[in-house]
Formats: structure tokens, C-alpha cells, sequence
């Protein structure tokens, strides 16, 4: 008997889909890696707070740097 041809994996749709996941999920990990790298570089007690007079100053971080 003769063995049929095993047929191939990586066809074109199927080396597409896995081409295009790994881009995705690249994608996804920089942008997440931008973010922590911006939050560790952010200096949250130094902000610019608007003249506000008569109003209650409740304010997450202090005026001065």
C-alpha cells in the first residue's frame, strides 16, 4: 500500500494567522511597556493647579516641584 501525503502545515492562511497574532500580541506588550515605562518617569507631585478661589482645594499633589 502506498502511504498518502501528509498534507502540509504551515499552508499561506494559516502562516498569515500566526504572522499576524505575533504582530498583535507585539503590539500589545510595547504599548503596555510604554505605559509602565512613562508611569516610573511621570513625576505625579509636580502638576500645574488652576487658580481656583472660593471653591474647595481638594488636590491629588502639591503645587511645587
Amino acid at each position: 500500500m502506498t502511504a498518502l501525503p501528509r498534507p502540509r502545515f504551515w499552508t499561506g492562511p494559516r502562516l498569515f494567522a500566526a504572522a499576524a497574532t505575533a504582530l498583535v500580541l507585539a503590539i500589545f506588550a510595547g504599548a503596555n511597556a510604554h505605559l509602565i515605562a512613562v508611569s516610573f518617569a511621570s513625576r505625579p507631585d509636580c502638576v500645574l493647579q488652576p487658580a481656583t478661589k472660593g471653591a474647595a482645594a481638594h488636590r491629588a499633589a502639591s503645587p511645587s516641584c
